[in-house]
């Protein structure tokens, strides 16, 4: 389980016969990683299966289907989050880092101190962006705003724009989008009452 709070910016070696390796930021992990440890790469779960010199992954052809990690090439930000301890705080909200699917970046509008973000997301999932409501970006804890169509805007402060890869990102980007799993829950146990016979 992750919160949607970017630990580190990583940068991508390669990616190549599905081993995905990147460099994590110095001091991102003192002590190293355990093998078998998970890490949100993105937005997306990962298995850690070496971290001598880099951080190294097998990325399976489903993930690279369904995520935007086959974008990414050598030199690309990727945002990196450990997993919450049992006795952490949540900061942002509950993420599983099981990417949805993928959006893109329609416009980027500064405002005042913030960035206006635009993204359109597939039209079949427009029922789970609600206005206040969370999102995950890459991995990242963001509030829908606007939401129209499968289009919708997040608003980003300085601090976000320097501590994740959104200040990197342009126009028809992809990214990796994570809706609230509280709604995906909450659907799929309505849809199982309206089946239920009566009494």
């Amino acid at each position: 389980m992750y919160t949607g709070i970017v630990q580190g910016i990583g940068r991508v070696r390669s990616l190549e016969n599905g081993v995905f390796k990147v460099a994590a930021p110095e001091g991102f992990a003192p002590n190293g990683f355990d093998i078998g440890e998970s890490l949100s790469v993105n937005g997306c779960c990962l298995t850690v299966i070496d971290d001598t010199g880099l951080l190294k992954f097998d990325v399976s052809p489903e993930t690279l289907a369904r995520t935007s990690l086959g974008d990414l090439v050598e030199g690309s930000v990727v945002n990196l989050e450990r997993p919450m301890s049992a006795d952490g705080r949540f900061g942002g909200h509950m993420v599983q880092g099981h990417v949805d699917t993928t959006g893109t970046i329609v416009s980027i509008t500064p405002s005042g101190n913030a960035v206006v973000y635009r993204f359109q997301a597939p039209l079949e999932y427009d029922r789970y962006l609600i206005d206040k409501g969370s999102i995950a970006i890459d991995g990242i804890s963001l509030t829908v705003v606007k939401p129209q169509q499968g289009q919708f805007d997040v608003w980003v402060i300085p601090h976000t724009l320097e501590m994740t890869n959104l200040g990197v990102l342009n126009v028809g980007n992809r990214v990796n989008l994570e809706f609230d799993m509280v709604a995906r829950y909450i659907e799929k146990l309505l849809a199982a009452t309206a089946v239920l016979p009566s009494a």
